[in-house]
């Protein structure tokens, strides 16, 4: 082998270089550590006034000045907002940064020392001192090129990685928030960070409960496990509590990062989150406490140039149920929304021991056997919503049965049965479902008028569909998504009488949940045939204010037995359906129909006729020849037919309302905020035409009193005062007599009136 020969010459050249390089350096370095403190405090000048300029910061430091290479000490630091509360201030700062990052122009904070610090964050009178934060700087750099959200999430995430020193000592640092009806603080007495473990003690609420944050944390390699939980006791937010009237608790939170990678246009973020013994209570979720003994999720987020995601990888614990979810938001060229879940094949009765505690009281202790599979698949393009996508199966095994029923009997509907309604959460007078009951009607003794329409109205495909349209709970979300309201609910006919017969009327998320696996079960385990359904759902529903059943409600409006009823009766009953307590507002003073409803009429008539179930008609079907009966006319309190119509064509229950938007609303209540849309609170419009229905119901009583009260009045003159000429004591008596059954059946009338 050949050897090298290199020329001495280039060796002394490259000698030469590298001293002369080292040197420069060095002249360079001492240069800089000489004028280091002329640097720092151009550089303070320079942060003080572009605070002052851009966000009208009043920042004021005390001293600030070099303890070594690259650590600074500050003292007395306030940062105090232009005619706000003071928002910051700390006694004791002092900050390294490590120099290899710097020279890449990377910030890396080193050792971090902080002593009695106070971040104060006020909210009075709507004045805020932290209002800052959310003003936009104007950009006149601005080339219209669109925000690469996958640069910016990745360059975000190391930036706060950066920001966390590698030791970090500190003290008597004190968070608090203050406003127009609460106070929160949280004083960190202590807390560090050395060799990659974190420890800090808060006290939180002058003593209230005491906090503890621990774990690993080593940002510089993306690795983060954290955990937060109380001493002795749970973790409670109470500014949430205070806020939102949300109780929320728990026993130990937990976040892990694991890993943060860029390449190829996509930021992914790998880690995990986990709590235990989550406790949560609110009017909207349920009755009672919602208790959640261990939850997680391992979470792998992407974040692209576009849009962020939730990847398919990700999977969610709940007890014993794991379940696959992909969740997906594009913002531009146009928002697009994506949801998936899927659960894959597990045993059922580990799906319903996974059920939170307090949310499904009605299947507390149901033991079943086989399988259950569910999926879930959203799809919603903002610009073109009429095309959305909705899918939502859960599906079971050949094997999957019922074994026992938990707290309550799913079969009692098939039997004689108890129905307790309640208004206001408070109990009616029970009803008894079966042919116990005289008011009983069975479903052969209905008028196929009356079911004909009902079915038109509220459910079409009752007889095809399992308890749920998918089709017209797609139509409803694109409904209120345009509207921007709740205008249109969903339930089908067997969702409407699970939720009476088996649920309370609380409005509530888990109500609603659990009346979707009530009927889920009983749908599709034959536990009731549709026929038995059909008849109890017209034996148990509100037809009027205090009315329950056909048989009260045919009578009540029409004097005349349920078989009896008219296509154009039938009609208007099928319109009272998602609103009972209004129906005798549809009517007149005379009797007759409010003209408003003519269209309506003629939409279900032509759809029942459609389907073969009524004879063709240009007459309106009946709208003409449908009369309130007499004895009810008196009640129909003379108000404007504004008002009227407002009162009738408003639903009292938006998830009542029916699956094809059969029932003509005139007036929509007022748009609810996002709590109200999250867990269904009343909204004052309804309040109001509660309000008004009662008014006007307590307006009729007094009338119809004191027409009693003039009635016996009149009545006991003319007994006093009857004429005797040339009659007998008997006949003078026999004409009192008559006199006062006269009276008594005037006044059994007006009694008969009384709403």
């Amino acid at each position: 082998m050949p050897r090298i020969h290199i020329n001495h010459k280039y060796i002394r050249i490259a000698l030469i270089s590298v001293a002369a390089l080292v040197v420069i350096v060095l002249i360079g370095g001492y240069i800089a550590y000489a004028k280091r403190e002329v640097l720092l405090q151009k550089a303070i000048s320079k942060a003080t006034a572009k605070a002052k300029r851009d966000y009208n910061l009043d920042v004021k430091i005390g001293s600030a000045r070099f303890t070594g290479l690259a650590t600074v000490a500050f003292n007395d630091i306030s940062v105090i907002p232009e005619q706000r509360d003071s928002l910051f201030s700390v006694k004791r700062f002092d900050v390294s940064v490590k120099v290899m990052p710097l020279l890449f122009g990377n910030i890396k904070l080193g050792d971090v020392v902080l002593q009695n610090a106070h971040l104060n964050l006020t909210n009075i009178k709507g004045v805020k001192n932290f209002d800052f934060l959310f003003k936009k700087k104007k950009d006149t750099t601005d080339t219209g090129h669109k925000v690469d959200l996958s640069d910016v999430s990745n360059k975000l995430i190391n930036e706060v990685l950066y920001k966390i020193p590698d030791n970090l000592s500190l003290q008597n640092f004190l968070m608090s928030f203050k406003d127009d009806s609460t106070t929160v603080t949280l004083l960190t007495t202590t807390a560090s960070i050395k060799n990659g473990k974190l420890n800090s003690t808060i006290n939180v609420n002058n003593g209230e409960s005491t906090w503890h944050v621990d774990g690993k944390m080593v940002p510089s390699d993306k690795d983060i496990d954290v955990r937060l939980y109380a001493e002795g006791k749970k973790v409670e937010l109470p500014l949430i509590e205070k806020k939102f009237k949300l109780k929320l608790n728990f026993d130990t939170i937990s976040t892990k990062l694991s890993d943060v990678s860029h390449s190829s246009g996509e930021t992914k973020i790998n880690g995990s989150w986990s709590i235990r013994n989550l406790l949560l209570n609110h009017k909207g979720l349920s009755v009672q406490d919602i208790v959640v003994p261990n939850g997680s999720i391992d979470a792998n987020v992407v974040v692209g140039t576009n849009f962020v995601s939730l990847d398919s990888s990700s999977v969610i614990h709940l007890r014993k149920l794991t379940a696959n979810p992909y969740i997906k938001y594009t913002l531009n060229p146009v928002k697009i929304y994506e949801a998936k879940i899927k659960t894959g094949w597990q045993n059922a009765q580990d799906v319903f021991d996974s059920f939170p505690t307090g949310m499904f009281e009605s299947l507390d202790g149901i033991q079943v056997a086989g399988k259950l599979n569910y999926n879930l698949n959203v799809y919603l393009d903002s610009s073109h919503l009429d095309d959305m996508v909705f899918n939502s199966s859960l599906q079971k095994s050949n094997d999957f049965k019922i074994v026992s029923y938990g707290k309550v009997d799913l079969g009692k509907l098939n039997n004689t049965f108890v129905y307790t309604p309640y208004e206001l959460g408070k109990p009616m007078p029970p009803h008894t479902i079966g042919p116990k009951n005289p008011e009983f009607t069975p479903l052969d003794q209905i008028s196929p008028n009356l079911r004909n329409a009902v079915m038109t109205a509220e459910d079409p495909s009752f007889y095809t569909n399992r308890g749920f349209v998918d089709e017209s709970i797609r139509k409803s979300f694109i409904t209120n998504i345009k509207e921007k309201k709740f205008k249109r609910g969903g339930s089908t006919i067997s969702m409407q009488l699970i939720k009476n017969a088996f649920l309370t009327r609380n409005k509530t998320l888990s109500r609603k949940i659990e009346e979707i696996l009530i009927v889920w079960l009983i749908e599709n385990n034959r536990i009731m045939s549709k026929n038995r359904m059909l008849e109890v759902y017209f034996n148990i529903i509100e037809w009027g204010r205090g009315i329950y059943g056909i048989s009260e409600a045919s009578h009540y409006y029409f004097g005349k037995a349920p078989s009896e009823l008219t296509v154009g009766e039938s009609i208007f009953l099928a319109s009272i359906v998602p609103n009972p307590k209004a129906g005798l507002y549809a009517f007149e003073p005379d009797g007759t129909l409010r003209q408003r409803l003519h269209g309506y009429f003629n939409l279900i008539g032509r759809l029942m006729a459609k389907r073969g179930w009524t004879e063709p008609d240009t007459n309106a079907y009946g709208f003409y020849n449908v009369r309130l009966r007499e004895g009810l006319r008196r009640q129909i309190a003379p108000i404007d037919t504004a008002t009227a119509d407002s009162l009738i064509r408003q639903t009292a229950n938006d998830d009542d309302a029916p699956n094809d938007a059969m029932v003509p609303v005139y007036e929509e209540p007022k748009k609810p905020n996002f709590f109200q849309r999250l867990f269904g609170k009343k909204d004052s419009a309804q309040a109001s035409m509660e309000k008004k229905i009662d008014e006007t119901n307590d307006a009729i009583k007094a009338r119809l009193k004191a027409e009693i009260e003039k009635v016996k009045l009149d009545y006991k003159n003319r007994v006093d005062n009857v004429d005797t000429a040339g009659k007998t004591k008997k006949e003078i008596k026999a004409e009192k007599n008559r006199l006062k059954d006269e009276g008594k059946e005037k006044v059994r009338e007006l009694k008969d009136r009384m709403p």
